[in-house]
């Protein structure tokens, strides 16, 4: 089963390469398919390793000696878990659909074959951070993907909006970064190696303080990776990247990597139940949080986005508080419902020649019946409601907080999944019911290329069943982690679910009734408490004023001040030094005679002076 391994592992930086040699070239539809099967051969290979390892195989791979430095030697090895196939077949998935619906979305870009380039290559390091067997190796597909994001978000880079969004993603990322690589530093410092089987084995007998300090360093890397409070600001930013990009890298894969960390160091975070508390109390705040702020929002990607921020909150909670399987499960239900959302409103965008304004829309359900189908499995599903795939998940979370006596945790995410309701079907119905507002503007809705619609009914099937496999999904992913246990009686549960389940439909029809009467009124919107959602709780400004400014005053005073008047000066004054001497010595090669023995003469008598004058010291 070894070369199923490297087969999933290294066809998409195959695929990469491939497209990588037509990137100067005009558009070459033979990238895009090159691209996809290959993608496609990575997803059968980790399917075939999924049926695998359920049937008892464990896959661990030392490809080749890789870093030996002193005491350390650390070879390039893959794990093949019941946990990072899970990743590798959720990743996969999504992409292989992703890169195939591309092929119609990015069908008229002058950037065609570059595209491609990066998604594979994305996903290639997606595929390193969750197979490697250790923390090094999971580091370097961390930072890899980190590049490609910054390469996806920045695709346009001809606009500014897009460019500035690639670097504020790409140094964010970096900021949180630091604490991550400070956690592996300490890591090796304390266990002499980055494995996971040697550290994990270990950590039990190592003070518990240390333990903690690493923990919380880790997830340093977690909240950014994941876009957790307050390194949030860079995720709803990220939209100005191409619809195929929120699709890959914000809602299945590169978002979600902080909580597979987690997922995958829960033999350590164990052991710090405090810090895992923090991690759902945080989780619980940016439920609630960013789901807020998708309620008045009027962007049709940035809705999403901050779905998809709400959504990592409920997946911190259930890790934070040791239901690692459940925090797992709903982490791959959300990529299928998610990345259905996200290519669909790529659609809309096309039809609406990349309109985003939701209010400048209305009634495109005639226009373009089968995405809007789509998107509403996708909003349900979201929205977890019964029988799709959120239902399950979500509810699972919801319990696990109420289980461990954490109502407060609980409530807020009740909270939040009223919100989700609301703010889902807020979109659903300006976008695709209602008043035709796009005649207004000149729009000209249409239905997507079928083969694009082709490609997401994987997608919908899964948003809408995915939820069914819970036990077998249990029972498969806790052969590696640790199972979750309910303490709290059967009739507590149902009650729950009923509870939560009839709060979200009831927000679903009071929400379709309300915008079927034409919505809410605009003096709405001039309200305190609107313009505080609208400006993001002003947060935003507040790191333009508190971090971005002084820093640019501080930048440009180091290069007036220091840099110009001090470095270059210095720099120059020498240059100009010797610049000046080599002219008068140039006097001494003049190849006058009378002046070679003018200079003969001088020199003698300095020699004799100091053979007179100089006496060394015995």
């Amino acid at each position: 089963m070894e070369k199923y391994l490297y087969v999933a592992l290294f066809a998409p930086i195959v695929g990469s390469l491939f497209s990588l040699l037509f990137t100067a070239k005009k558009k070459n539809v033979i990238t895009a398919l090159v691209t996809s099967a290959l993608l496609l051969l990575s997803f059968v290979s980790s399917l075939t390793l999924m049926f695998a390892v359920h049937d008892g195989l464990s896959l661990h791979v030392k490809m080749m000696g890789w870093i030996s430095a002193g005491n350390l030697s650390l070879p390039f090895g893959f794990i093949v878990d019941n946990v990072s196939v899970v990743m590798m077949v959720t990743v996969t998935l999504v992409s292989s659909v992703v890169n195939i619906y591309s092929m119609g979305y990015m069908m008229h870009d002058k950037g065609y074959n570059r595209f491609f380039t990066y998604i594979s290559a994305f996903v290639f390091s997606m595929l390193i951070l969750v197979m490697s067997d250790n923390f090094v190796g999971l580091f370097i597909g961390w930072e890899g993907v980190g590049l490609c994001s910054y390469l996806l978000i920045g695709f346009w880079y001809e606009k500014e909006s897009a460019s500035w969004a690639g670097n504020e993603a790409f140094i964010m990322n970096r900021v949180a970064d630091l604490g991550m690589l400070m956690g592996l530093f300490l890591i090796y410092w304390q266990f002499g190696t980055f494995s996971y089987e040697e550290v994990f084995a270990h950590v039990g007998s190592v003070n518990v303080g240390i333990v903690t300090t690493i923990g919380l360093l880790l997830f340093v890397g977690a909240m950014g990776k994941s876009a957790q409070f307050p390194f949030h600001t860079w995720l709803a930013d990220a939209m100005e990247g191409p619809t195929p990009v929120s699709a890959l890298i914000h809602a299945a894969t590169m978002v979600t990597a902080g909580v597979y960390l987690v997922i995958r160091a829960s033999d350590l975070f164990m052991l710090i139940p405090e810090v895992g508390h923090i991690i759902a109390t945080l989780g619980a705040f940016v439920a609630v949080f960013a789901a807020s702020m998708a309620l008045v929002n009027r962007d049709l990607k940035r809705i999403i986005a901050y779905s998809t921020l709400s959504q990592l909150g409920y997946m911190f909670v259930a890790a934070g508080l040791g239901a690692y399987w459940i925090a797992l499960f709903h982490l791959m239900t959300h990529a299928f419902f998610k990345s259905l959302l996200f290519l669909g409103a790529g659609n809309v965008m096309h039809a609406m020649d990349d309109e985003l304004d939701i209010k400048k829309m209305g009634g495109l359900f005639n226009a373009m019946p089968y995405t809007a189908i789509l998107m509403a499995v996708g909003s349900v599903a979201l929205c977890g409601v019964y029988p799709f795939a959120g239902f399950f998940s979500k509810d699972m979370i919801l319990a696990t907080a109420f289980n461990g006596g954490n109502f407060y945790i609980w409530f807020a995410l009740f909270i939040g999944a009223g919100m989700t309701a609301f703010y889902s079907f807020r979109l659903v119905m300006l976008v695709f019911f209602g008043d035709k507002v796009y005649k207004k503007f000149g729009f000209h809705p249409h239905e997507t290329y079928p083969f694009v619609l082709w490609a997401l009914l994987p997608l919908g099937i899964l948003a809408t069943i995915a939820g069914f496999f819970e036990h077998p999904f249990e029972e498969f992913v806790t052969k590696v982690l640790d199972k979750y246990e309910f303490s709290m009686s059967h009739s507590t549960e149902v009650g729950l679910i009923f509870l939560t389940s009839a709060f979200v439909i009831l927000v679903i029809v009071a929400t379709i009734y309300k915008y079927s009467r034409g919505g809410f009124s605009k003096q709405l919107e001039t309200m305190p408490l609107y313009l505080l959602l609208k400006n993001q709780y002003y947060i935003p400004k507040l790191y333009e004023v508190a971090i971005f400014k002084p820093y640019y005053a501080l930048s440009k005073f180091a290069w007036k001040q220091i840099d110009v008047r001090i470095i270059d000066f210095s720099v120059d004054l020498i240059a100009r030094v010797l610049y000046k001497s080599g002219q008068q010595s140039r006097k001494m090669q003049s190849g006058n005679l009378s002046d070679m023995l003018r200079w003969m003469i001088v020199g003698t008598v300095v020699l004799l002076a100091l053979a007179i004058f100089y006496r060394p010291m015995v």
